[in-house]
């Protein structure tokens, strides 16, 4: 018996022309559009539809990223969304109003089309919380570098812990996440979107847990600040309104490291290709450690370098850090070793849910503060234009003063002189306080005069 085959070439237009097109979202349309153009669906079945997804051999629709933008798009056009089954939980969050069809295959979304099976809409999805997290409970000692992570967290400030090896740095670091607010509806909103482009909303679900990101210091550019072929979000994007942890600083690349000096002040960055350009945001807090020197040790009392002088090592190895980028961080804290009767001590009385306690207290201080002036966007001191610290961080008289003396005697730019004011406006919300007074101000510079020593060194 013969068997006749016949081949049959489909056009499939996606216009318009001078759009780049990338990637397996169009497959499930492409399929669609066929479906209906033969007859396997309604020819009204599509009308008003936005439709995404990456569709297999078998028929099976696999899960794409960016369903979230996607569906919120089509919200706000009216339309109803069709996206992969992994990714309805993701796409419901967009509007309870938003037709949402999830379905798993094919041959199901034609049934349901036909009226033989009727798709359920799926529901929005909580990441459920992960195990106990690291405690400050469990630092003993270190109570200044304990009280600087509470500043830093309190109003969102960048924090460099300098010390040596095994002190507690990483620690520290780990436990900041700990004592941070949840994200409040419309930081939540935006974190989603930007780990949803990227691909990394696990099963759709969302959670208000703040983003903790810890790239390796071999990390490339294009990793951290975003690139590649498609122009992805990078680390500073995925830790939008949460932490940038970078432990061993002086060891990334000093390019590396200069790329992140226009988004600290921006709180965006732009990745600009030759037929497109694309703006992430990337309002993240910077929280860094490292070594005093290569040797890790020159701070200890009667170390002695054995390759050049203690003051020449140090130098050389801060030297690897910009003086801009350092100007950027307000706080800088020395970590010193911890000694082994301290480690011997009871855990200290209080922890990290103390702590957190006093943080959101502060934080809802400054929403209600810039809400009050006109800018709902502002949620932290540190995110506060300098205009604007400056009505709202007035020092009274001493402190006036005081910031007078410390700018001539420091040689603080415009940028150091506001990051103090920012500083001291935490420290005072932390206390309670409406005024910034002396007592802000002066445990402000304390944790710039390192700094400053850096800048020159630098």
């Amino acid at each position: 018996m013969l068997t006749a085959v016949y081949a049959t070439s489909v056009t499939v237009n996606l216009a318009p022309a001078d759009l780049p097109k990338e990637g397996s979202h169009y497959d499930l349309p492409i399929a669609l559009g066929i479906m209906a153009a033969i007859g396997a669906i309604p020819p009204d079945a599509l009308v008003n539809y936005t439709v995404l997804g990456e569709l297999a051999l078998d028929g099976t629709i696999t899960t794409v990223a960016g369903v979230l933008p996607a569906a919120i798009a089509a919200n706000a056009r009216g339309h109803g969304l069709i996206c992969p089954h992994a990714s309805g939980s993701e796409a419901a969050w967009a509007s309870q109003d938003l037709d949402v069809l999830a379905p798993i295959s094919l041959i199901q979304l034609a049934n349901h089309f036909k009226g033989t099976q009727v798709m359920a809409r799926p529901r929005p999805a909580v990441r459920g919380l992960p195990g106990a997290q690291p405690d400050l409970r469990d630092i003993k000692g270190q109570e200044s570098a304990k009280r600087a992570l509470e500043i830093a967290a309190a109003g969102g400030h960048n924090l460099l812990l300098n010390g040596p090896p095994g002190a507690g740095k990483s620690m520290l670091a780990a436990r900041l996440p700990s004592i941070l607010p949840p994200l409040r509806p419309r930081e939540l909103l935006e974190v989603s979107l930007v780990h949803s482009i990227a691909g990394d909303l696990a099963g759709g679900a969302l959670t208000d847990r703040r983003p903790f990101r810890a790239p390796h210091h071999s990390a490339s550019m294009a990793a951290l600040v975003g690139g590649g072929t498609r122009a992805r979000p990078g680390e500073i994007s995925l830790a939008h309104h949460g932490v940038l942890f970078l432990d061993e600083l002086p060891e990334f690349q000093p390019q590396v490291l200069d790329s992140l000096r226009q988004p600290l002040e921006t709180g965006e960055v732009a990745i600009a290709r030759a037929n497109h350009r694309i703006v992430y945001p990337a309002r993240f807090q910077l929280v860094a450690a490292m070594n005093p020197c290569r040797c890790g040790h020159a701070s200890e009392p009667g170390f002695t370098c054995h390759r050049q002088p203690v003051a020449r090592c140090i130098a050389q190895y801060h030297a690897r850090l910009s003086g801009p980028l350092l100007d950027r961080i307000d706080l800088h804290v020395d970590v010193p070793a911890v000694a082994a009767a301290d480690l011997m001590l009871p855990p200290p009385a209080e922890g990290s849910r103390e702590v957190a306690e006093r943080v959101a207290a502060a934080r809802d201080i400054q929403v209600t503060r810039y809400a009050g002036l006109g800018l709902p966007g502002i949620l932290s001191n540190a995110a506060a234009p300098a205009n604007v610290i400056e009505a709202v961080a007035q020092p009274d008289a001493g402190g006036l003063a005081l910031i007078r003396e410390a700018s001539d005697r420091l040689h603080l730019s415009a940028r150091g002189f506001h990051r103090i004011l920012k500083l001291a406006r935490t420290i005072a919300d932390l206390d309670g306080a409406t005024e910034v007074g002396r007592t802000h101000l002066a445990e402000a510079l304390t944790y710039r005069i390192d700094t400053a020593r850096q800048l020159r060194a630098a």
